[in-house]
This record gives structure tokens, sequence and C-alpha cells, in this order.
């Protein structure tokens, strides 16, 4: 195989692993159940090898495709993406053999967005539970953009904060290259970042007045969540769960209420999904 590092993960990637296992499983389960859902996929829009090795236990530990493979009652399809060549010919032959599995080699932003949610019509019937944990901020607004108007794709979302703090939030905003705004806009959607991750500072003296600081890792991402609600129309997005202290993981429901009022998929696993660290109540129920 081509792979001949893998990724070392320590407590908080083992966590998120057991949370989205977690969740596929009760995802899986409830639409299992829906006799109107003709069809329901996972996507892993930065998949990886499948493989991690565990800093704790210096183990090998299946990734987020394989934990999804395993999910019983099965999706109807997977869709694992990864930019990177020898890792998605590692998930390739790893996944060899069997058809319900679909493995692409390129830009996730590009794939998804003309691939692999197109098909996933909600009056088709079809559903979709895609997991967005990228490994940078190299994620594009129109991704979430496309999903949004859908109303038939639910998302699992990792907000890469570190990313923003190290290259783009920068006390001197002035002095982050245009490579880094632009990269930020594309991630964002558009420059309005610029006013909400930005604000005045208490007590300013006179002379002062055009001083500005970043604001709170919380606030980052409740900006971002009121983005997703406001902008790209999703009806459900609850709090975020904070993994680490400058990295915060989103989880967004894109399920809408329909015209008979029937609830979304997101609260009738608020009792299908309890204890452990992934519990209904994280899900904002």
């Amino acid at each position: 195989m081509g792979i001949t590092r893998y990724d070392e993960v320590g407590y908080w990637s083992e966590l998120k692993l057991d949370i989205v296992r977690k969740y596929a499983q009760a995802y899986s389960t409830v639409l299992s159940k829906d006799a109107r859902i003709r069809r329901y996929i996972y996507i892993d829009a930065f998949a990886g090898p499948g493989i991690h090795i565990s800093k704790q236990t210096r183990e090998f530990i299946p990734g987020s495709p394989l934990n999804a493979l395993n999910v019983c009652p099965p999706f109807s399809e997977y869709h694992f993406i990864d930019l990177d060549g020898d890792k998605a010919k590692h998930l390739r032959e790893l996944t060899e053999g069997d058809p319900s599995v679909t493995v692409y080699n390129g830009d996730c932003n590009q794939i998804l967005r003309e691939q692999v949610f197109p098909p996933a019509r909600y009056t088709d019937y079809h559903r979709a539970l895609c997991l967005l944990d990228p490994y940078a901020l190299n994620l594009d607004w129109k991704v979430i953009q496309t999903a949004g108007p859908m109303q038939s794709v639910e998302i699992f979302l990792n907000l890469m904060v570190m990313d923003m703090h190290m290259n783009i939030l920068w006390r001197k905003p002035e002095d982050v290259s245009p490579a880094q705004l632009a990269r930020m806009n594309v991630f964002w959607g558009d420059d309005s970042w610029r006013h909400r991750l930005y604000c005045k500072p208490k007590g300013l003296l006179p002379g002062f007045e055009k001083m500005e600081e970043k604001v709170s890792n919380a606030a980052v991402a409740e900006a971002y969540r009121e983005r997703l609600q406001q902008v790209a129309g999703f009806a459900y997005v609850p709090a975020p769960m904070p993994m680490l202290v400058a990295r915060l993981s989103i989880t967004c429901s894109l399920h809408r209420l329909t015209g008979r009022g029937r609830r979304s998929y997101p609260t009738s696993l608020t009792g299908t999904v309890k204890g452990g660290p992934f519990d209904g109540d994280m899900l904002g129920h």
C-alpha cells in the first residue's frame, strides 16, 4: 500500500471519532425504519487513509470511513474523498470489493457540489450524513451554500479556529498577507468576518479609538453558527461542542420541518444516542 506514515491522533480526535460513530449508528437506525426514505448515504469529505495511530495506546484505530462501514444497518452508499493520492489509494484498497463504496481522489469542494450532493435530493426521499473535518481552513463556503437549501443533508463540521488564529486573526490585521485574507474569504463566503471577529476593547483611551481586538473562540463559533442559519439557510444549528482551546466543532443539522410539521430527524435521535461523551443534550435539544 502507498501509505508509509499514518496520522497520529490524540484524545480529542478519538473523542470526535466516537461522537460521529455513535451518531452515524443512530442516524442509520432511525432512517432505516422510515419507509419513505429510499436511500441514505454517508459522506466523508476529508476521509484520510481510513486508519490512524492512537497517541495514547500507539495502536492502530479505525478512522471515520471504517467506523461508518461498521454501522448496522448499513448506509445505502458511502462516498469518501481525499486530496492526497496515497491516502485515497490506501482507502480504496481497504474497501475494495464493496460496491456501495466510492473513493474519490480530488478536491472535495468541487466533488461534493458536482457529484455527491446533487443525487441526494429531498424530493426523491434521499438523505445524507456528511462529515466535514478539514485538515486546515480549506473548506469553500460554496459547499455549505449548496447543502443548505437541499434540506436533505446533515453535516458534522469541524471549525478550524486554530488555523484562523495562526494565520488570519492577528492583533494587527494589516499585517496579514493577501493570500491568507483570500483564504478566509473563501471559507467565510465573503469578508464580513472582518467586522464579526474583531471588536472594540472597553475603556479605550483618547487617541486609541481605532484599536480592535479579536473576539473569543466561542464568539467566533457563534458568528459562524449564525451565518449557517441566516445566510446558508440551515434550519437547525445547535451550539458547538468545544474540542480544544483553539479548536471548536460545530454540529450542523440541515433537516427542516415539513409543511405537515413533522419534526426533523435530529429531534428523533435525542433519545437514541445516550451515554458517554455524546449525549443527546449535545445536539441542543
